[in-house]
């Protein structure tokens, strides 16, 4: 990791870890001192995060190391790398920089994926058979699932989005499957819930195909969808970014639009409402 900035080795340590919230917090003011961070104790690093210092030795673990004087080892170890300068362009990229630049990285990986359409295409089809369509997302996934849904309701004419957990969750699916449904799309981001996990798999049980975009192939989700379709998300930021999942969201809705013939004249029908009605101001 030589040849490059203190904070972009820094955020190079974090990236792809599942780290919580206040994790995300300590990750962080390291990257903001990070010429100080492989000096800084437990306690002077809780005090500039405004976390307990026990939760910095959480987030040492979580990183894999022994515990936070592991950590701070490390850090001291890589540091010389900074006597040779030269550290390039990516110096000049400060940690939100640095969080978008990750987020390209996550757009181009999926882009290599998709250059095999086959997955997408079986996707595509299963949906638009399905009808009604569920369409799952709760919690971070919740926003996904709406905005999926928004949208696949332009085109297919039974669309059920299910963004609320609880009792009625498997009541939902209950009835769409009475009335025909054979497929469930899910979104899938982290921090999974349980609740999303037994509900795909209360799903399979009552017949229905789970197509599901999640950030890992091995997201925990994966034993219980027949189709999964990886799109990572951004964790150089306190809150995870899904710009990789909501494009691949998109690209599936295309592949439905594809094995919809009336797709077209449904827009088409909806344009002309739109219009009628000065829906929009364009």
């Amino acid at each position: 990791m030589s040849g490059s900035s203190p904070a972009a080795r820094l955020q190079r340590l974090f990236e792809g870890q599942r780290l919580t919230p206040t994790q995300r917090r300590i990750a962080h003011s390291m990257v903001r001192r990070a010429a100080d961070a492989p000096f800084l104790s437990s306690v002077e690093l809780a005090e500039l995060a405004g976390v307990s210092q026990p939760s910095v030795t959480r987030f040492a673990v979580a990183l894999g190391f022994d515990g936070y004087p592991a950590l701070r080892r490390h850090l001291r170890e890589v540091a010389p790398g900074d006597a040779a300068g030269g550290g390039g362009a990516e110096e000049s990229f400060n940690e939100y920089q640095q969080a978008v630049r990750a987020e390209i990285e996550n757009l181009r990986h999926l882009a290599e994926l998709l250059a095999d359409p086959e997955p997408v295409e079986r996707a595509g089809r299963l949906l638009a058979g399905s009808k009604p369509l569920l369409v799952l997302g709760l919690r971070a996934a919740s926003s996904q699932a709406r905005g999926f849904g928004y949208f696949a309701a332009k085109v297919h004419p039974d669309v059920r989005v299910l963004d609320e957990g609880g009792s009625v969750l498997h009541d939902r699916i209950d009835a769409a499957a009475r009335a025909g449904a054979s497929a469930l799309m899910c979104f899938a981001l982290p921090r999974h819930p349980r609740e999303v996990v037994d509900a795909l798999a209360y799903a399979r049980g009552k017949g229905l195909t789970v197509v599901t975009v999640a950030d890992s192939a091995f997201a925990p989700v994966a034993g219980h969808s027949d189709l999964l379709i990886p799109a990572a998300v951004g964790t150089g930021l306190a809150f995870d970014t899904a710009c990789a999942p909501m494009l691949l969201g998109r690209v599936l809705l295309e592949a439905m639009c594809d094995g919809l013939p009336e797709a077209q004249a449904r827009l088409e029908e909806f344009d002309a409402r739109a219009a009628a009605r000065g829906l929009f101001v364009e």
